[in-house]
């Protein structure tokens, strides 16, 4: 039986191995209208026992970066192509993907970004749909149709490897900065589109919102 409210999946039995290695389904967190989607790959063992994507020592690393460009982790979404843990945190089937691809584009629909950035090769490969050298092509932004829906979607390596490469720590810092400027979140303290849109209509009125 597969259920979705909303962007959350509430049960789904369509990967039978990722239903015996899971604890729980682990599905996008942040704002429902946010103007920038992270994508990773599945949760791992830390994500599967919190019930969060990205969080640990690369939930770490995406933060601080956010942080480096006037961002939170509030202020984005962030979720994975496959929302249950992989068994041994072996990379997802093709199989796999295919099975939780139309939750993604459900919640890509309703989210709506400005752009989608793709954290690592394999869901930079799987919203490409080709293969991805993803250490030269970081930073690259391509138009793809996702859901039937034209969307921006810019590379990024995942934030583990800054930290078994360091030389991979400023192509992922640089990322993120483009990531923030096509998102228009760039220097503005990091807010959804509901958030600055009010703010917009406070300031046309006359008054500027409370800060």
């Amino acid at each position: 039986m597969e259920q979705m409210d909303g962007t959350s999946v509430t049960a789904c039995e369509r990967c039978p191995e990722l239903c015996a290695s899971r604890s729980r389904i682990v599905n996008g967190v942040g704002p429902e209208d946010a103007a920038i989607v992270f994508v990773g790959e599945a949760p791992g063992a830390t994500e599967d026992e919190r019930g969060e994507p990205f969080v640990g020592r690369s939930g770490d690393v995406l933060d601080n970066a956010l942080r480096d460009v006037g961002l939170a982790r509030t202020d984005v979404r962030i979720t994975n192509c496959v929302r249950c843990r992989p068994p041994d945190n072996r990379d997802p089937t093709s199989e796999e993907l295919a099975n939780c691809e139309s939750y993604l584009d459900r919640e890509l629909e309703l989210v709506d970004p400005d752009v989608i950035v793709t954290l690592g090769k394999v869901p930079s490969e799987h919203l490409l749909d080709r293969s991805v050298g993803i250490t030269s092509e970081a930073g690259s932004v391509e138009e793809v149709r996702i859901g039937g829906q034209s969307r921006r979607v810019l590379l990024s390596v995942h934030p583990a490897a800054t930290l078994y490469d360091r030389s991979q720590r400023s192509t992922f810092e640089e990322t993120i900065a483009t990531a923030a400027d096509l998102g228009g979140a760039g220097g503005s303290g990091g807010q959804s589109r509901q958030e600055s849109t009010s703010n917009e209509r406070e300031r046309f009125a006359g008054r500027e919102p409370p800060q």
